[in-house]
């Protein structure tokens, strides 16, 4: 095995995921990947697993195959997760909860296990989280809750993992096609939350997949001057007034 740094990525056939691996190997990085289509990006130094993470039973079987020969990983960014549909909670089916909860939050309790018990030295975590999480918006409904208990799950793992820093973060606003649903298809005048990112989109506020993942990287050490297990998001660091103008209008922000 080189002595590249190296990551572990989930969900990173699309998207932010996506944007982390390009990203990182251009920095010279050794790439691990899971992700539920396969990560179509070719590389020396991509090591990609296609599976679906909401099968918990076979997640060790995968991460013991995909990470046999890795005895650290200076970074991990469990990105992997799905929205649901926008609207009200009392008209959201359990079924459609579960299923978020499941990869948004129960996936990445099974990753952390098998971190924990696997002998691999991790130095970070970043678990991709959202300002929705906070924010509490009319519609969020599973999405909002299962980012909320993601928050926690970082903060109660941190307790875990003492040689391991931990962080929840909001990436801020990013144009994936997740984006499309929220600007295109969800009822911005019953969610009012939705007209933010549909004002935002083709602005410089609303980030690429590339851009966004240049933030994040760019912010790894400034994360760590925060409590391991915190929830942070990326404007407080990178953006302060427009964090103050986020979180001074609950029913406009994302």
């Amino acid at each position: 095995m080189n002595n590249l740094p190296k990551v572990l990525i989930t969900g990173n056939s699309s998207g932010l995921g996506l944007g982390l691996t390009q990203l990182l190997l251009e920095k010279d990085w050794q790439v691990f990947g899971c992700s539920r289509r396969g990560c179509a990006y070719q590389s020396d130094y991509l090591n990609d697993i296609q599976y679906d993470l909401a099968h918990f039973d076979r997640i060790p079987v995968a991460l013991t195959q995909l990470l046999s020969d890795v005895q650290k990983l200076n970074l991990v960014v469990l990105n992997a997760g799905m929205l649901g549909q926008i609207r009200n909670l009392s008209e959201t089916p359990m079924s459609d909860l579960q299923r978020i909860m499941d990869l948004n939050v129960w996936s990445n309790k099974v990753i952390f296990d098998w971190l924990l018990h696997s002998g691999i030295e991790v130095n970070q975590i970043v678990l991709i989280s959202s300002a929705a999480s906070v924010l509490g918006n009319k519609g969020w409904s599973g999405y909002a809750m299962s980012k909320a208990a993601l928050n926690m799950l970082a903060k109660l793992y941190a307790h875990e993992f003492p040689d391991t820093h931990i962080a929840a973060i909001a990436p801020g606003i990013i144009e994936t096609q997740m984006m499309d649903y929220l600007c295109e298809k969800a009822d911005s005048d019953q969610f009012p939350a939705l007209k933010r990112l549909q004002q935002a989109r083709g602005t410089e506020t609303m980030l690429t997949p590339k851009q966004a993942a240049e933030r994040i990287i760019k912010t790894l050490p400034d994360l760590k001057s925060f409590t391991t297990g915190s929830y942070v998001d990326l404007r407080q660091i990178l953006a302060p007034e427009e964090y103050k103008a986020l979180m001074s209008n609950w029913n406009k922000a994302d």
